[in-house]
């Protein structure tokens, strides 16, 4: 689909802020007062999800996998939601959380780490949380075209036209004016939905055990997660089957330690070398270390430490092309 994306990178970001919606946490505190609401009707939202991210990016089963192998755990982390009622939840840390046949149901996503950006020609760059493979400086994604690129975002805006639903562009159109959305027919070879049972196992995974959640659940509403819940979620996502509630236990433990080695070590090995493990298909593979982790780390350290200041987007090329982040073309490269 044909869309004007120089300067806006609306969808890989939460570019709410500049509207006057709350920021520091306050969002955060009142969706949590909304998911603590009794489950005799009060609340005011149904399926809530537990996290605070507007743009969510759902990936599928073979992508999970696909970070996991390449060191990038740390760039993923798992959406869960509120049931809509009692029949179709579990119980887990005081909350009714959505589930299949008794089983915790989930995305897996793209994290957004704080990074100071300047979309839809503001001059100033402002900390607003963007996406983990976003390029603060030219709002560029840096995978773009890379075969770890989410079908998810190649599939935006078509999905939402298919959907009946309004898009980002149009969303950023009606905020700051300007053509986002330059075309609106959704392309007759669309694919990649996944909606009802297709998504099962593929892009919806369901955890077996909901006992493990316990903790996992809160620390999501509170905006906590560690590397221990990531990593648990993510094995369960590599280990699940398209289509069926059939897990894995060789790819759990797979996903499992890939995921943790990745966060233990910011994406270092342990003696620098790197190592040699199994890969998800039984063949010997390198153990590739990631700049992800540690620049995340980094920006989630400078914005702590910001102390009101914002810094040029410039400094990206420091926080994470130093790390050994792709660089990204510009827009001139594009015309």
């Amino acid at each position: 689909m044909e869309v004007n994306c120089e300067g806006c990178a609306g969808c890989c970001l939460n570019w709410r802020p500049f509207q006057g919606s709350e920021t520091d946490g306050t969002a955060r505190r009142r969706r949590r007062a909304r998911l603590e609401t009794d489950a005799d009707g009060d609340a005011s939202e149904t399926r809530v999800p537990f996290d605070d991210d507007t743009n969510f990016v759902a990936l599928t089963r073979d992508e999970v996998r696909s970070f996991l192998e390449a060191g990038m755990a740390p760039a993923l982390t798992p959406r869960f939601w509120r049931a809509r009622d009692a029949g179709e939840g579990v119980e887990i840390d005081g909350y009714s959380v959505a589930a299949v046949a008794g089983r915790p149901v989930f995305f897996v996503g793209l994290r957004k780490p704080p990074k100071p950006v300047a979309p839809f020609d503001r001059e100033e760059p402002t900390w607003l949380p963007a996406c983990v493979f976003l390029d603060p400086e030219t709002l560029q994604c840096r995978i773009h075209g890379d075969d770890r690129f989410p079908d998810e975002c190649g599939s935006y805006p078509a999905h939402n036209l298919a959907l009946e639903q309004e898009t980002e562009c149009e969303r950023v159109e009606a905020a700051f004016g300007g053509r986002r959305l330059l075309e609106d027919d959704v392309p007759e070879d669309l694919d990649g939905l996944l909606l009802g049972t297709q998504a099962l196992g593929a892009k919806l995974f369901a955890h077996p055990r909901p006992e493990d959640l316990e903790g996992v659940i809160d620390r999501t509403a509170a905006g906590a997660l560690t590397s221990e819940d990531r990593a648990e979620c993510l094995a369960v996502a590599a280990a699940s089957s398209p289509g069926t509630l059939v897990t894995s236990d060789y790819h759990y433990d797979w996903g499992k330690e890939r995921a943790l080695d990745a966060a233990g070590a910011d994406g270092d090995s342990a003696d620098g070398s790197g190592d040699t493990r199994g890969s998800a298909d039984g063949s010997d593979d390198t153990r590739v270390e990631s700049w992800v982790g540690p620049a995340i780390r980094e920006w989630e350290r400078r914005r702590r430490a910001a102390d009101g200041t914002v810094p040029d987007s410039a400094i990206a090329a420091d926080v994470e092309e130093g790390r050994g982040a792709p660089t990204t073309p510009g827009w001139d490269a594009r015309k």
